[in-house]
């Protein structure tokens, strides 16, 4: 009875252990070293590079481009929000700064000028924003390497970070696989004891 109950577990605890040592192999060793004749590094590790130039194509091609970017920027809404900052700036400067700065000239600007002059500065604004913000983003166009920016970014990433990354990502999918070994190994030790029983 009991070498029907033990081998199953056995090999429940086996295929939950060897699944464990290949999650864990995929980030340990961190740094390569050499046994006999082989190079040991963990697979996340060693392949670093090449995870940071295909995260960074991916990001760059299917995520967000400089064009994204720019289309975003250059949203009316966005826009009205630049505008909107700004008319609280020029309520503030009019209001605070002015008075403070020209204290006699102010005397003579009074509330009827102020909202002229608000109203001019919010002209020139509304006007000037969108083809100021467009004549930045074409530029940055042809300067910003997204591509270039997250490839860096991800190869620097210290082992143990990249590890953390990766595992905030995937915990539960390796937590899956671990389990799915300990259930495979679990069914093949019950096949193991009805093949020995017929």
């Amino acid at each position: 009875m009991w070498q029907i109950i033990s081998i199953p577990l056995i090999a429940a605890l086996i295929g939950w252990v060897t699944n464990w040592i290949a999650v864990k192999m995929l980030f340990r060793p961190r740094k390569k070293f050499k046994f006999l004749f082989l190079e040991i590094q963990g697979i996340f590790p060693k392949r670093q590079s090449v995870l940071a130039e295909k995260i960074g194509k991916m990001v760059a091609d299917e995520l967000l481009s400089a064009a994204d970017l720019k289309e975003k920027m250059s949203n009316p809404a966005n826009i009205s929000v630049i505008t909107q900052n700004v008319e609280s700036k020029i309520d503030n400067y009019l209001a605070t700064t002015f008075p403070s700065k020209f204290p006699l000239m102010s005397l003579f600007v009074g509330s009827k000028t102020k909202g002229k002059l608000k109203s001019e500065f919010l002209k020139e604004v509304e006007e000037a924003t969108p083809l100021v913000i467009e004549q930045y983003l074409n530029n940055m166009e042809g300067t910003l390497d997204i591509e270039k920016i997250i490839r860096e970014k991800v190869a620097l990433l210290s082992p143990e970070k990249l590890e953390n990354l990766i595992n905030s990502i995937l915990k539960k999918e390796f937590k899956f696989i671990e389990l799915i070994g300990g259930v495979l190994g679990f069914l093949i030790g019950l096949l193991q004891v009805w093949m020995t029983r017929l």
